[in-house]
């Protein structure tokens, strides 16, 4: 497991790292388009840095601004509240997570913030409703592994980071024919590479942040799975939520693709069905993950 955390902070400054040059790439390529060569990437370079700093302060706020969450308290969500406090006695966790509630029909939760002492957890009003106590450890459980591995911090950084990229290309698309720029003056050229890397990203980035938020996605609910077994130490609560929570046909209108790789189930309920995984999901298949905890005994 620390190796795991090892690694999940190492992946957050590589994908930090990534996300930083395309960002340059993108806005000096965009700068270069409306004739602001000369500066283009000081300009590209100063805005980057700023929107990677502000996104990595304040991932969790984004992020539940995003689903419209409250905050829980213990008059309305009494039964949630008290397996926080069970679970954080036998997590080994320090900080509590902040819970937040999000008015959703569906079953489904996720797990935000920068660090442990940052955290927050966040369920639908559905998860509350339809789950009984064991089953609704067993996802708390989970999303609390989620903050003790580290992955909040990865997660959640990628899905401001992809959604900010995407907007760039989208905002770029949108106004490249109303550029005005000359193909022959020598200042150009003498920017050539920079300029054709930065057509290259500004092409690409959706398309690599997608399958960097999918991969990374993938790998660590198996991790979570597990861990939070050894929080509980009843895996038959959790396979039953996984279940009952994959069954369910109701939608999740806050939802988007930026953010669907955070929550224990894809809230897509047209891809929980699958039994099996692909490249292009967000999660493994819920077969796949219930044989996983099936094994761990």
């Amino acid at each position: 497991m620390y190796d795991d955390i090892k690694k999940n902070k190492m992946k957050t400054g590589v994908v930090v790292f990534i996300f930083l040059t395309m960002i340059t790439l993108i806005i000096y390529y965009i700068c270069h388009a409306f004739g602001y060569s000369e500066y283009s990437i000081f300009i590209a370079l100063i805005f980057s840095i700023i929107s990677t700093v502000a996104t990595y302060y304040n991932c969790d706020k984004v992020v539940l601004a995003s689903v419209k969450a409250r905050p829980a308290t213990r008059e309305e969500d009494l039964q949630l509240t008290n397996i926080l406090e069970g679970l954080m006695i036998t997590s080994g966790l320090t900080s509590k997570p902040r819970l937040y509630v999000v008015e959703s029909n569906q079953p489904n939760a996720f797990a935000t913030g920068r660090n442990p002492e940052n955290a927050v957890i966040c369920v639908t009003t559905g998860l509350l409703n339809k789950l009984d106590y064991y089953e609704l450890e067993g996802v708390v459980a989970h999303e609390l592994a989620h903050i003790k591995n580290y992955d909040i911090r990865l997660s959640a950084v990628v899905s401001v980071m992809v959604g900010f990229v995407i907007m760039l290309s989208d905002m770029f698309t949108r106004i490249a024919f109303r550029a005005h720029r000359s193909n022959d003056d020598d200042d150009n050229r003498g920017n050539a590479i920079l300029m054709i890397i930065g057509l290259i990203f500004l092409i690409i980035s959706p398309i690599v942040s997608k399958l960097i938020q999918l991969a990374v996605s993938r790998r660590r609910e198996y991790l979570a799975d597990a861990t939070a077994i050894s929080f509980t130490r009843n895996p038959d609560g959790l396979i039953s939520a996984l279940r009952k929570i994959s069954s369910d046909d109701s939608e999740m209108k806050v939802a988007s693709d930026s953010n669907a790789h955070m929550y224990i189930v894809t809230p897509f309920k047209d891809k929980r069905k699958v039994d099996k995984s692909s490249i292009f999901s967000t999660h493994p298949g819920i077969e796949e993950r219930i044989e996983a905890l099936k094994n761990l005994s």
